[in-house]
C-alpha cells in the first residue's frame, strides 16, 4: 500500500492551493483519511480529518479557510486550502487508516509529504 501526495507550491498570503493524496495497493478498505503538517522546528500537527461516511474535523486554525473532501472510488483525498497565511507554511502529510488484502487488521500509512509554503 502507498499514499502519493501532490499539489504543494509556493503561494502568496491569501492564495490559494490543493493538495491530492492518493492511495494504491491491495487495499480492502480506508477508514479514516486526513492531513498533518509539520512546520520547522514544530510538532506534526493534525490539519483535518475526513471519515468514509464523509463526517470531517478540523484544526481550529483552518476552520473556514480549509475543506477537506474525499473520493472514494479513487481512494483520494483533498486538501482545498483558501485565504492562505504564512503561518500555514509546513510540510504536509496525508495519512490513512486502511484495511489492506489478507489482513483483519487496520493499519496506518502515512504519505512523503509534500511542501506548502506561504510567502509573499
Amino acid at each position: 500500500v502507498q499514499l502519493q501526495a501532490s499539489g504543494g507550491g509556493l503561494v502568496q498570503p491569501g492564495g490559494s492551493l490543493r493538495l491530492s493524496c492518493a492511495a494504491s495497493g491491495s487495499i480492502v478498505s480506508i477508514n479514516v483519511m486526513g492531513w498533518y503538517r509539520q512546520a520547522p522546528g514544530k510538532q506534526r500537527e493534525l490539519v483535518a480529518t475526513i471519515t468514509s461516511g464523509g463526517n470531517t474535523n478540523y484544526a481550529d486554525s483552518v476552520k473556514g479557510r480549509f475543506t477537506i473532501t474525499r473520493d472514494n472510488a479513487e481512494n483520494t483525498v483533498y486538501l482545498q486550502m483558501n485565504s492562505l497565511k504564512p503561518e500555514d507554511t509546513a510540510v504536509y502529510y496525508c495519512k490513512a487508516v486502511i484495511r489492506r488484502t489478507g489482513s483483519y487488521h487496520l493499519h496506518d500509512y502515512w504519505g512523503q509529504g509534500t511542501q506548502v509554503t506561504v510567502s509573499s
